[in-house]
């Protein structure tokens, strides 16, 4: 089995960015990229659910990877890229991709209109797609939100571990709190588990994570980054207050529709990733205004620039 250095620090997931017209717009990858490096984001996690990849052609998703790998040479900044899909010969496709540019690593949700019907069934399905980049450290993308899956992650992690040789953890989005510690735990803490639900960072914290993967870390990492500075300092009144304002933060776009509200923030930072795809609204004019309105009255543009 192939040793893999775990992940550390935040992995944003990144948002798609699309025209008015909503097409691709990548162009845009360029900015996101040094937006994310400079606000000490470690990894962009490319192509995911805040990547709207359901809603991508795989011909897009290549082109995605493709310009994200070229906008990251020589750059601090890693690109996981996430390659599940239903149809598994399309994800081994993207995976053969992955390994071809030399990303950072892969990771696949489980197909979620089939879904696997038993282990045996969804460790079958993994280690199709991983077969396809025999040299990347693959992460199963524990979702189950997403995919309506029930399946253990840890039970995952027991039958999958000889069974996939590039297994190298699971990007843990859930909060079953006793499942993380469950898979942390595993095969002797061998596998790396980036924790995956923001509101929850510092509970995964005090459990020993040592990354997170995310869609607010790409417009207020400087909160996040703050409650690992406190956390790692026993500061823990600060740590409290600065996940709560995550949790306040996410609840104020949550209201207006959290993938719509989430672009539209990234446009007011100066990077416009555009609106999202149908069967994800977009946010009218007033609807943005207003949004913009409410995070200035918050302090959203202030919090992004205290320092820890």
């Amino acid at each position: 089995m192939p040793a893999f250095a775990k992940l550390s620090g935040l992995v944003a997931a990144t948002h798609t960015p699309f025209g008015p017209d909503g097409s691709l717009n990548l162009g845009v990858v360029e900015k996101q990229a040094e937006h994310l490096a400079a606000s000490g984001v470690a990894t962009a996690f490319i192509g995911g659910t805040t990547g709207e990849s359901s809603s991508l052609t795989v011909n897009e998703r290549l082109a995605l990877g493709e310009r994200w790998m070229a906008a990251t040479k020589g750059s601090t900044l890693n690109v996981i890229v996430h390659v599940g899909a239903n149809c598994l010969a399309d994800a081994r496709a993207l995976a053969a991709q992955a390994e071809s540019l030399k990303a950072a690593g892969v990771s696949a949700l489980a197909p979620s209109y089939f879904k696997p019907g038993s282990m045996s069934t969804l460790v079958d399905s993994m280690a199709a797609i991983a077969s396809a980049c025999p040299s990347l450290p693959f992460y199963y993308y524990e979702i189950p939100s997403m995919t309506g899956l029930s399946l253990s992650p840890s039970d995952f992690l027991a039958a999958a571990g000889e069974k996939i040789p590039n297994l190298a953890g699971i990007k843990f989005t859930s909060n079953n709190l006793v499942e993380y510690q469950l898979c942390r735990e595993a095969a002797g803490g061998r596998f790396d588990i980036p924790f995956g639900f923001d509101e929850m960072l510092l509970a995964s914290l005090a459990l020993g994570a040592t990354s997170a993967v995310g869609s607010s870390y790409n417009f207020a990492a400087p909160i996040y980054l703050r409650v690992i500075d406190a956390f790692k300092k026993g500061d823990f009144e600060t740590a409290r207050k600065e996940q709560f304002a995550s949790v306040e933060l996410i609840r104020i776009l949550a209201k207006l529709g959290y993938m719509a509200a989430a672009k539209a923030t990234m446009g007011m930072l100066g990077v416009d990733v555009g609106a999202p795809r149908l069967p994800n609204g977009a946010l009218k004019a007033e609807q943005v205004a207003s949004l913009r309105k409410e995070l200035e009255e918050w302090g959203f543009f202030q919090k992004l620039s205290a320092r820890a």
